[in-house]
């Protein structure tokens, strides 16, 4: 798999994460929040090494990626450099990988069906693993996640397993040139999370964050508006 080209320089993302920044503080004004209480979360899928450590030198902390394998060589390379970041999974999670997520990720953020959490659950060993459950809102055929009918069932369920620490939910809005179009996905996201007690909503990416901070979003998945685009 190859990484971001190194196109992108040290000064434009701190340009781009100061834009950022002002952007997510306009949002949470507009909606009576404090920006404070939201977390970029870099997402790194095909973002080199130097480039992650170039952002956590310019306070952004926690990363996620979509591939167990890619986190943890990313991770054991930036902690020889003394780089200790809080680490996200944000991509499908398959069966068979499970056993390596323990010591490496803080949460699992995709969560997408009752047999992955309870898989997790089964393989858990010590304190229980953060998890998020991931909800296909908009119903799209491509993408993973509990329907919204379906997350206070599947809520109730995962809840009893002592392994597990359910912390919020997250959703993947679909790809719109009008960020508005998707406000009604956000805004029934946290509507579910609200009626089940839950605290965080990841939700929102770079075409769509700031509707999404609007709507409540916790944690806002920024990639390409702080890396650039990827060349893969």
């Amino acid at each position: 798999m190859k990484e971001q080209s190194e196109l992108t320089k040290p000064t434009d993302i701190g340009e781009n994460l100061q834009i950022i920044k002002s952007r997510i503080e306009k949002a949470a004004i507009a909606s009576g929040r404090d920006s404070s209480a939201i977390t970029i979360l870099g997402a790194v899928k095909s973002v080199s090494i130097e480039t992650i450590q170039t952002v956590f030198t310019l306070g952004v902390d926690h990363f996620g990626d979509n591939y167990v394998q890619e986190a943890k060589r990313k991770k054991d390379m930036l902690a020889q450099v003394g780089i200790n970041a809080k680490w996200h999974m944000i991509g499908h999670l398959q069966t068979n990988k499970v056993k390596d997520i323990f010591g490496l990720f803080d949460v699992i953020e995709t969560v997408d069906s009752l047999r992955i959490g309870e898989t997790i659950a089964r393989k858990a060993v010590s304190q229980p693993m953060p998890i998020m459950l991931e909800v296909n809102v908009a119903q799209e055929p491509t993408k993973f996640g509990f329907t919204t009918q379906e997350v206070t069932s599947a809520y109730r369920n995962l809840k009893r397993l002592p392994e597990l620490s359910i912390v919020g939910l997250m959703t993947i809005a679909p790809e719109v040139s009008n960020p508005e179009e998707v406000r009604p996905i956000f805004h029934s996201l946290r509507q579910l999370r609200d009626d089940l007690g839950l605290q965080e909503l990841s939700m929102g990416m770079t075409n769509d964050f700031e509707v999404a901070i609007q709507e409540g979003a916790t944690i806002v998945r920024i990639g390409r508006a702080l890396f650039g685009p990827r060349h893969l």
